[in-house]
């Protein structure tokens, strides 16, 4: 019972990551920025940055990498579901 619970919510968990993964890069690729947070942990309560494709193209394209990596994750989660070992 427990496997089909780790099943239901690893799945909802991957939908609703994916939906915001996806407006994201949207967004970034309408607007031509994208926004970053820091990575420092130190400063993780300021601002967030953005990274324009014109100024920052290395970066942008990363960010926007990674963004599309992350989804295309979660929709081979939300597809196949979560592998849990057996006890």
């Amino acid at each position: 019972m427990t496997f089909f619970l780790y099943q239901i919510v690893a799945r909802i968990v991957a939908l609703v990551l994916f939906v915001i993964c996806c407006r994201e890069l949207r967004t970034a690729l309408i607007e031509r920025k994208i926004k970053y947070e820091s990575p420092d942990f130190l400063d993780w309560w300021e601002d967030t940055w953005s990274a324009q494709r014109d100024t920052a193209p290395v970066q942008y394209w990363f960010i926007v990498g990674v963004q599309a990596m992350s989804a295309a994750a979660c929709l081979v989660v939300v597809i196949f579901g979560w592998w849990h070992p057996a006890d």
